[in-house]
């Protein structure tokens, strides 16, 4: 007989898949990710690591939620920032009234990156107190606010991240924490500085210290998304 997960905060498991089911869905992410793929996906000629289930998704929430300032850490090679602005072009297309814009953070600049006239880059730490101030400086009053973290993908770092810009997401917008796969949930990456507890953990450690947040698992209905559990929606306060 085959049962229904449950939804808990301690699993990654979809609650949704029976057991066999999210076998199947195991197995596709590991080959997914071990072979790599991610890292074989463009936007518009731009490196954009993520998968194409998530970037679905995140299409689909910046069009139900509007939000019209877009917080990105980890920018890499500027191919999720570019799909953001191209996303955000679209959205002013089909409403004039419509404007909104991304600032992306990274330590490093790197010299392929696809700039995008909506996106301000800033080179610096996410988490150091400067950013942090400059980063909630931009934000108007009339801003809905959206976070995602993909940046540095261990435990500390990803918790400092939730702490520092977690209270700038606007009611109604979603947080959404990469990379939460890692670690067990179901994959172990081999990049030293995100093996051990990461994001995962972290928000598991954020949402013990607030209930602004809840995590969102509807958002994972494509089953196959690089964060589990990671698609925090802000409540209504």
């Amino acid at each position: 007989m085959t049962t229904t997960r449950p939804t808990t905060a301690t699993s990654h498991a979809h609650p949704a898949l029976t057991e066999a089911e999210q076998a199947v869905v195991e197995a596709y992410h590991k080959l997914y990710y071990t072979k790599r793929l991610w890292e074989t996906t463009t936007w518009m000629g731009a490196a954009c690591l993520k998968s194409p289930h998530d970037v679905w998704v995140y299409q689909e929430i910046l069009f139900e939620t509007r939000p019209t300032l877009i917080i990105e850490t980890g920018t890499a090679w500027g191919g999720s920032a570019h799909f953001l602005g191209t996303v955000l072009d679209a959205m002013q297309a089909m409403d004039s009234s419509f404007d909104a814009r991304v600032v992306s953070i990274d330590t490093i600049e790197r010299p392929t990156e696809i700039g995008h006239p909506r996106v301000t880059k800033i080179k610096a730490s996410s988490t150091a107190p400067e950013t942090v101030a400059q980063v909630r400086s931009m934000i108007g009053p009339g801003d809905r606010v959206m976070l995602i973290l993909d940046s540095l993908h261990n435990r500390d770092h990803v918790y400092a991240e939730l702490v520092a810009y977690g209270p700038m997401v606007t009611p109604g917008c979603y947080a959404i924490v990469e990379d939460s796969n890692i670690n067990g949930h179901p994959v172990f990456t081999d990049y030293a500085p995100d093996q051990g507890p990461g994001p995962f953990e972290a928000v598991a450690d954020y949402l013990a210290t607030t209930d602004r947040f809840e995590i969102d698992r509807a958002r994972e209905k494509l089953y196959m998304t690089l964060n589990p559990c990671g698609y925090l929606r802000c409540r209504a306060e």
